[in-house]
Order: structure tokens, then C-alpha cells, then sequence
């Protein structure tokens, strides 16, 4: 850190990021990554972080991201579940950086599930 400068944009950083995860009203898309051992250890820290990454550079303000414990699903790891306000709920499996930000422009921003990526395709996914 070189000057105050540098830290009051890292502080701005983190309140974008604080806000994208705690904020809660019913008018809100969920994006929760599991980040039990198993989802861990497969990977959803980074998946994790690239949905926060990009739901803030994108600037969607009615999308909050947070994470859970296990799903128990641990074959399926890392799983992200994406809850919309009419109370459909989504679940994408064996998640990566890549498929979360493609997730986020398709699903996130212009409303259409990636179903390659879902539960429903487990059988045909490579």
C-alpha cells in the first residue's frame, strides 16, 4: 500500500463485496456456492470468488452471493445453487471459474439457465 489513496479503494472494494453478500430483500437473485471440505477441495473457493468477482464488476445490485455448508451432493462438487425472487431454484454442478462467469452473463444478466451446466445434464457432461 503506497498511499491513502490505495487504501480507500480497497476499503470501496470491500463494501461492494460486503454488500453483494449480506444484503437480503425478496426481490433478490441468490448465487449459494457450497463450500463444505468437499466443495472446497474441488474447487469452489475460486468459483466463489469469480461469482463475487464478476456480479460486482458487472454492478447487478439485485444479486447477492453467499455460500453454505455441505449440499450433499459431493460427487456433483463444487454446486452452486442460483434461487430467483419467484422461487425457482436452479442447481449448476461441477462449477469452475469459466462456467461461473459464463453462469453470470447468461443465467444472472440475461435471464436464461445454462442447462449444460445444471443438475438435469450430469449424465452427458464431460
Amino acid at each position: 500500500m503506497k498511499s491513502l489513496e490505495e487504501l480507500r479503494a480497497i476499503r470501496d472494494r470491500a463494501r461492494v463485496n460486503v454488500h453483494l453478500r449480506k444484503e437480503n430483500s425478496p426481490d433478490n437473485i441468490r448465487v449459494v456456492v457450497g463450500m463444505a471440505t468437499c466443495g472446497i477441495a474441488a474447487g469452489a473457493r475460486p468459483v466463489l470468488t469469480t461469482f463475487t468477482d464478476e456480479v460486482a464488476k458487472r454492478g447487478l445490485q439485485n444479486v447477492m452471493v453467499t455460500q453454505t455448508g455441505c449440499i450433499g451432493l459431493c460427487q456433483y462438487e463444487p454446486i452452486v445453487e442460483v434461487y430467483e425472487p419467484d422461487g425457482k431454484v436452479t442447481t449448476y454442478v461441477k462449477m469452475t471459474p469459466e462456467k461461473a462467469v459464463q453462469v453470470v452473463n447468461d443465467h444472472l444478466v440475461n435471464g436464461k439457465v445454462v442447462n449444460d451446466f445444471t443438475i438435469g445434464s450430469v449424465g452427458t457432461m464431460k
